[in-house]
């Protein structure tokens, strides 16, 4: 029977620009021993070529898919671009990780925290689940590491604390590099708020109103000297009366 493949991508190509959506749960069933689901990934992502933007949104799921996905990402040899433009938690997180660039919405979150699985068995079994999850977290930091350059150990606390990053402090942090949308408002926002460009702009009118109106020193001299003389005409006037 052939096995059914639990698709949580999506590749399109949207005005001559590659794109691949990864939406909901990272494989709800596990990539673990499971060479159908990655081998359909990479040949999707191989399929074309040039840059690519990723948009993603989710609350996690396997990390061995994830970190596989992230291996593919990495290696592709376009430009890769992450678009945050939701949530990326968890798995969903080391995923973005794998991005030349990294950009979140403004409203958008990434979360970060220690892996976690079920085991069952003797406390044989149960160690060797604690040692495996050990192993994991360590090869999670290597991904938020080698994207922040923070230390280890700042971002193993960050993890077992479970942190939740908005965009800006995301940026801040260097697991994002800039937020969506962000740059289209600038021109406008520098002549509304900006001092500096407001003064110019003034002085600038002021300069032209100046030039329009220019008049000469003998000009000037002429009409002051009638205002002077029709000023004493007046004094004179009212010392008659």
């Amino acid at each position: 029977m052939k096995k059914q493949i639990n698709r949580f991508w999506n590749f399109s190509k949207e005005e001559n620009e590659r794109v691949l959506r990864i939406e909901g749960v990272i494989a709800e069933e596990t990539w673990f021993q499971d060479e159908i689901s990655p081998k359909q990934f990479k040949a999707e992502l191989e399929s074309g070529s040039g840059d690519i933007t990723v948009w993603l949104h989710s609350p996690g799921g396997d990390v061995f898919a994830a970190s596989q996905v992230y291996n593919m990402l990495r290696d592709y040899d376009g430009k890769v671009t992450i678009k945050i433009d939701g949530l990326a938690a968890s798995a969903a997180s080391v995923i973005a990780m794998a991005g030349d660039e990294v950009l979140m919405s403004p409203v958008s979150l990434l979360m970060l925290h220690d892996p976690s699985t079920v085991a069952i068995g003797d406390s044989e079994e149960m160690q060797k689940a604690i040692t495996m999850l050990a192993e994991i977290k360590e090869a999670i930091i290597n991904a938020y590491v080698t994207k922040t350059g923070l230390s280890r150990n700042k971002i193993s606390n960050m993890m077992t604390a479970e942190t939740w990053l908005n965009s800006r402090k995301a940026v801040e942090l260097g697991f994002a590099d800039k937020i969506l949308f962000e740059d289209e408002n600038i021109e406008l926002e520098s002549l509304i708020f900006s001092r500096m460009a407001v003064t110019n702009r003034v002085l600038e009118k002021l300069r032209v109103t100046k030039q329009q109106n220019k008049i000469s020193i003998e000009s000037l001299d002429k009409r002051l000297s009638l205002l002077m003389n029709v000023s004493s005409m007046d004094s004179q006037a009212r010392e008659i009366a």
